[in-house]
């Protein structure tokens, strides 16, 4: 991860998350950064963005607490003379509120009051939005691959996909006014990773996993490592031979099934129907033992999978952990499930062994047990 920083004072909203505190962790070690302006509703659990390891010297750190529907925003930004802002606060939970309603105005009004900011201050010159790959939706009439030019089959009906569709074209309005500013979108895939505390890391800690029978969805995940390479990458000045403006899909390379995730993780499956599995969803969220959103919902029913060339080819940028090996290493941080790997492997090989060659041909194949844990990029 070795870009240098355009901007010499960088904004970053979303900075009480963990991708967001990481994030601003390793922008401080960045040659160039003169200073780094945190901004969130709620202070972050780590102090002043410091990172959990040694580190050499760090360009300083200012810590703001404000909502982003406040206009608030505008001020940091002309105190500090910021030139680039790194949006991460659009999520699809709140902090503080959990109420629907709260996080939309969060997300959509947010993100409204700080482009107004932006276009307000005549230094910004490099905005980068974290966006989702779920503005692309999840239907039974999907093609097989998203690339960025495509549209959904179905418009997002609501939740975190609509917000995310809704902030994406405020952006580009924003980008038609203010066309001096480089402009990155980057749609992540399912960020994981051993600290990741998104809604399907959630699910995935359920010690049982309910499914939708019949469907066994096709996933892409992309490791916090690389979310924060490529949001490192997209603050910079882009190197020879690419160019970091413009929407990006960001995931890992190869897919999974949710079959496959779920013998990774040891976790037994429950297949229901669909009116099942939205009943438990709603149950769930209202207890708050986990927050399956209807989209979610859709996401394990159809799954979704989109094309990353641009982000190879154009941006310059491939990932360091596969969807398969994102996915291992979030699974060893979870521990062992009820049904250890090793274990459902030897049964499933026996019982192929019982049916016979003919009968063992046909006999799905089973996802090795998690694999050693992949090494981190280097910094």
């Amino acid at each position: 991860m070795g870009c240098s920083t355009v901007g010499v004072v960088v904004l970053v909203t979303g900075v009480a998350r963990h991708l967001g505190a990481r994030f601003v962790a390793e922008l401080r070690r960045r040659p160039g950064v003169d200073l780094v302006v945190g901004v969130d509703v709620q202070p972050p659990k780590r102090p002043a963005g410091e990172p959990a390891g040694p580190a050499g010297p760090l360009a300083p750190y200012r810590f703001h607490q404000l909502d982003l529907r406040r206009p608030a925003v505008a001020r940091v930004i002309a105190e500090h003379r910021v030139d680039t802002v790194i949006h991460l606060s659009v999520s699809a939970t709140g902090l503080g509120s959990t109420h629907r309603s709260a996080v939309k105005e969060s997300n959509v009004i947010g993100t409204m009051q700080l482009l107004g900011a932006c276009q307000k201050a005549p230094g910004v010159r490099r905005l980068v939005v974290k966006s989702t790959t779920g503005v692309y939706g999840s239907a039974p009439r999907d093609p097989a691959v998203f690339s960025e030019r495509m549209q959904p089959k179905d418009q997002p009906g609501g939740g975190f996909a609509k917000d995310a569709s809704e902030v994406e074209g405020y952006v580009r309005g924003f980008a038609r006014r203010r066309p001096d500013v480089a402009v990155t979108v980057l749609r992540f895939a399912n960020i994981v990773g051993p600290q990741a505390d998104t809604p399907l890391s959630e699910y995935f800690a359920l010690p049982v996993l309910p499914t939708v029978l019949g469907y066994d969805p096709r996933l892409q995940f992309v490791h916090e490592d690389d979310a924060v390479a490529v949001l490192c990458r997209a603050a910079a000045e882009p190197e020879p031979g690419t160019a970091n403006t413009g929407t990006f899909n960001v995931a890992g390379e190869g897919v999974l099934l949710l079959s496959q995730c779920a013998r990774r993780l040891g976790r037994p499956t429950l297949p229901l129907l669909l009116p099942a599995v939205s009943w438990i969803a709603g149950l769930a969220r209202q207890t708050r033992l986990v927050d399956v959103s209807p989209e979610q919902l859709r996401l394990l029913t159809h799954g979704r999978v989109v094309d990353t060339t641009r982000l190879r080819e154009t941006f310059g940028y491939r990932p360091a952990f596969s969807t398969p090996e994102a996915f291992a290493d979030f699974a060893a941080a979870q521990g062992p499930g009820l049904l250890p790997p090793e274990r459902l492997a030897a049964a499933t090989d026996r019982l192929a062994g019982l049916l016979g060659p003919d009968r063992a041909a046909v006999t799905p194949a089973v996802t090795p047990a998690v694999p050693n844990r992949p090494r981190r990029p280097r910094s």
